[in-house]
């Protein structure tokens, strides 16, 4: 089945109001008609088995047959803080870590980053950027929109991981293999982490030394030099194997 995201202001009662850019999806591109059946989540991790009951102007209403949680979400809260890459590889990066199931994704400056963004570029690119995250939620039938949050600076990211219940940095002159499995196995029950990654030419080492003094813990992956799109996806690829052992043990 087709899925679809609402605001939960948007459910309630028996019925649903789909309105927006999702009514001429529905009617106009993929035809559905009177009848047949979809699924809606409402971001906050419940989901509803729906059957389309009419189209009125602008909306289309969906009578609910089923309310149950959504089990696509992690049980830990994972933040992506990407360093700002190079043309369009922040796109195919948003789309590939909300399918790995990260929560949320930032876009960091910082003093290696070749792309530089004013108030008003930022602001359209950060509205494209969600665009995407919300495309790939729906084909990875995820739960819930992942959010692309304004661009930071580093100094700014680092602020804002505060509060999380650790964060990591990939760089590649941190401990040994053997370190950094234990630090990634040791993620594992966390409830929300931040993973730091840096641009094209990765971080200097002033900015690491930084984030060292914060709590936030260096890790190498491996003998080789991934690109910037790379490493992210696999931090998230390990950390997602982790997180959903545990979401199945449960």
């Amino acid at each position: 089945m087709y899925r679809f995201f609402v605001t939960p202001q948007q459910t309630g009662g028996e019925k649903i109001l789909i309105t927006g850019s999702d009514v001429n999806h529905i009617k106009n591109v993929l035809r559905m008609k009177k009848g047949e059946h979809i699924l809606i989540s409402d971001g906050t991790d419940r989901e509803y088995e729906c059957e389309i009951s009419g189209f009125i102007e602008d909306t289309v209403e969906v009578k609910i047959l089923d309310v149950f949680g959504s089990f696509a979400e992690l049980p830990t809260k994972i933040t992506l803080f990407q360093g700002l890459p190079k043309s369009d590889k922040m796109e195919w990066i948003i789309q590939k870590a909300v399918e790995l199931g990260v929560y949320e994704v930032v876009p960091v400056v910082t003093k290696r980053a070749v792309v530089k963004l004013d108030a008003k570029k930022a602001k359209k690119k950060v509205a494209r950027w969600n665009a995407i995250a919300l495309s790939a939620a729906k084909q990875a039938k995820r739960g819930r929109i992942p959010e692309v949050k304004p661009v930071m600076s580093l100094k700014e990211a680092y602020e804002y991981s505060k509060t999380f219940d650790a964060s990591i940095i990939a760089y590649e002159d941190a401990k040994g293999m053997s370190h950094s499995r234990e630090v990634l196995h040791s993620l594992k029950g966390k409830k929300q982490i931040g993973i730091f990654i840096g641009p094209e030419g990765g971080f200097e080492v002033s900015e690491v030394e930084l984030a060292k003094e914060l709590g936030i813990v260096p890790v190498t992956l491996g003998r080789r030099i991934l690109r910037t799109e790379t490493a992210g996806m696999a931090v998230l690829s390990i950390l997602m194997f982790e997180m959903e052992e545990e979401q199945e043990d449960k």
